[in-house]
């Protein structure tokens, strides 16, 4: 299992998502409000915007909120200027980082990234430092009682998709970046549970963690995806399932 599906894991196993909720809408109305600046605000004709809002609404959230998310990113309303940030960075045992940031202030987000690295056992890298060892995949990730990856299979490989994966009893479908949108459709419209749709940096290989590494790693994935102005974080690990066991109780 990649890196990456090994934190998003973890994130699903874990996330107490009602208690969260604000956080996480906060993070979707600067993804709605940034697609909405770089492509439009016709949501039909703008696939990321699209993503974006069905996203929020899988989220329950409420219409209201996006309608005005998108009008900020296209001048209707007025609103801070959001900037997309990326930091790269080392965490313990060598684990590679990917920061992706939606800032309104990057002296602050940057200074804050840099403290929760040190803090973990890390250090911020400079750009590019890390940025070689990711590809820029789409994951739609589908739940549900008893959902077949032999059916996710055939409705996503014919809209383009590149493979189906277990995830912790829900289906990881990956796609190319350009047939995401597609992809979401498709399985949305072939009845299939949609529970996240996004654009994600997909580790090439990883580390293995084990000990005080592997617990300070979590510690540090936790704290960064905790900031307000995180919008995902990528890392190049992988720990073993008893070490899991272990490390959670």
């Amino acid at each position: 299992m990649s890196g990456h599906s090994k934190w998003s894991s973890i994130k699903h196993k874990k996330a107490a998502k009602d208690a969260k909720r604000g956080k996480l809408f906060t993070k979707l109305i600067k993804e709605i409000t940034v697609a909405a600046r770089m492509g439009g605000g016709d949501i039909e004709a703008n696939p990321r915007l699209r993503t974006a809002v069905s996203t929020a609404k899988s989220q329950s959230m409420p219409g209201d909120n996006i309608e005005r998310a998108i009008k900020k990113g296209t001048g209707e309303l007025e609103g801070a200027e959001i900037l997309e940030l990326t930091y790269e960075g080392y965490g313990p045992g060598g684990m590679a980082v990917m920061i992706e940031a939606m800032t309104d202030n990057k002296n602050r987000t940057v200074a804050d990234v840099r403290h929760l690295f040190s803090k973990y056992n890390g250090n911020l890298g400079e750009n590019g430092c890390v940025g070689f060892m990711f590809d820029r995949v789409g994951h739609v990730r589908i739940g549900g009682e008893g959902v077949s990856e032999d059916a996710v299979f055939e409705v996503a490989a014919e809209a383009g998709a590149d493979d189906v994966q277990n995830d912790d009893g829900a289906v990881l479908v990956v796609t190319p970046t350009e047939r995401l949108e597609d992809v979401r459709r498709a399985c949305e419209q072939a009845g299939f549970e949609i529970e996240s749709a996004e654009m994600v940096l997909e580790p090439k290989s990883t580390v293995s963690l084990a000990g005080s590494d592997a617990s300070t790693a979590l510690k540090l994935l936790d704290a960064l995806e905790e900031h307000d102005d995180v919008q995902r974080v990528s890392a190049n690990f992988d720990i073993d399932d008893d070490e899991l066991s272990a490390i959670f109780g």
